[in-house]
């Protein structure tokens, strides 16, 4: 049974939270269907009609998550015009960061080092919601601003699906890939993230797992790709439905809808139930970006932006959903 919330941010009697500046960073190796499939027992076809995933990003040795993230975060600030000094607190929202598992380091020591590499002694902390991540940080942006708590604050989705993929697996293999994303909330004259619409299914916590294996070096991730499916096609219309009302907006009066990039399939199926006017962009980065968990829809959201297709002051509906099985979307207006 689903329980889902809705996240109010404070009276804005002092705050409006607003995004500031977008940033992305995306690995410089491309990886073909093709390619997938010298392991994967499968077809590029196959793949293709499955997930509408032509290409994916895989980073290199040298591109880790430290690095992607402070990039990314680098670039949303400067988006902004802001400089590191001036960030107050940084979110790094990942599931992939899997180096230190049982080795008793500290969970947040990734969020540390990409404020260290910003130059910055902000509080940096870890946001563990998977491929909500990055909405789930978010809100909890919007909250610190609004409440007064921070003046900025940065939120970072960033991942290196790759490092936890079984190459032989049918069900994850072909659809995750590596990138990372970053957005700087602020203050502004007038709201410009709704209220965020939040919720798990605690039915479904084992339907994306990432677990230690006998014989293997790190965690891999296992997903019940089916039962996934058959979620998001059934609910997330609702959610999104819920999204809009609770932030005063209907289909027609946004400008995009950028759902998390799990699989083609499901974006658009999602779009359809909610009722998207044809004018209503739809983020498709998964095509040839594959699914970057907690970095899909930064990623997504700053491709719309710099190819002209979002403008500032435009209106984009964000949802992600993952692990957990955990969910989070909301109302943002583009810087």
């Amino acid at each position: 049974m689903n329980t889902t919330h809705a996240a109010h941010v404070p009276e804005p009697d002092r705050h409006h939270a607003v995004l500031l500046g977008i940033g992305d960073y995306r690995p410089r190796r491309i990886v073909t269907n093709e390619e997938i499939c010298r392991t994967l027992d499968s077809s590029p076809e196959w793949i293709l009609r499955r997930s509408g995933i032509r290409t994916r990003c895989f980073a290199g040795p040298e591109e880790t998550l430290a690095d992607m993230a402070a990039t990314a975060a680098g670039k949303a600030l400067a988006d902004a015009g802001a400089a590191p000094d001036e960030v107050d607190q940084i979110l790094v929202a990942t599931m992939s960061d899997v180096g230190t598992a049982g080795t008793g380091a500290a969970a947040d020591g990734l969020a540390a080092e990409v404020a260290r590499r910003l130059g910055t002694a902000a509080p940096a902390e870890r946001v563990s919601a998977a491929c909500a991540g990055f909405t789930v940080g978010l809100s909890l942006a919007a909250a610190s601003v609004a409440s007064g708590q921070a003046r900025t604050c940065l939120v970072i989705g960033v991942e290196r699906m790759s490092d936890i993929l079984d190459p032989t697996d049918r069900s994850t293999a072909f659809l995750f890939a590596d990138g990372a994303g970053a957005a700087l909330v602020g203050r502004g004259t007038e709201p410009g993230i709704g209220t965020t619409v939040w919720g798990t299914d605690p039915a479904l916590r084992e339907a994306i797992t990432v677990r230690e294996e006998p014989g293997r070096a790190a965690p891999v991730i296992r997903m019940r790709g089916s039962t996934v499916f058959r979620w998001a096609v059934t609910h997330l219309p609702g959610i999104v439905q819920d999204v809009l009302a609770r932030s005063g907006v209907g289909p027609g009066d946004v400008q995009a809808f950028v759902p998390h990039q799990a699989n083609l399939r499901i974006i658009e199926a999602v779009a359809e139930s909610v009722g998207f006017p044809a004018e209503v962009a739809v983020a498709r980065d998964i095509v040839d970006q594959g699914n970057t968990s907690a970095a899909s829809i930064p990623l997504a959201l700053n491709r719309m932006r710099t190819s002209g297709t979002l403008r500032g002051g435009d209106l984009a509906v964000l949802v992600g959903f993952g692990a957990g099985l955990t969910y989070a979307g909301t109302v943002v207006r583009i810087p």
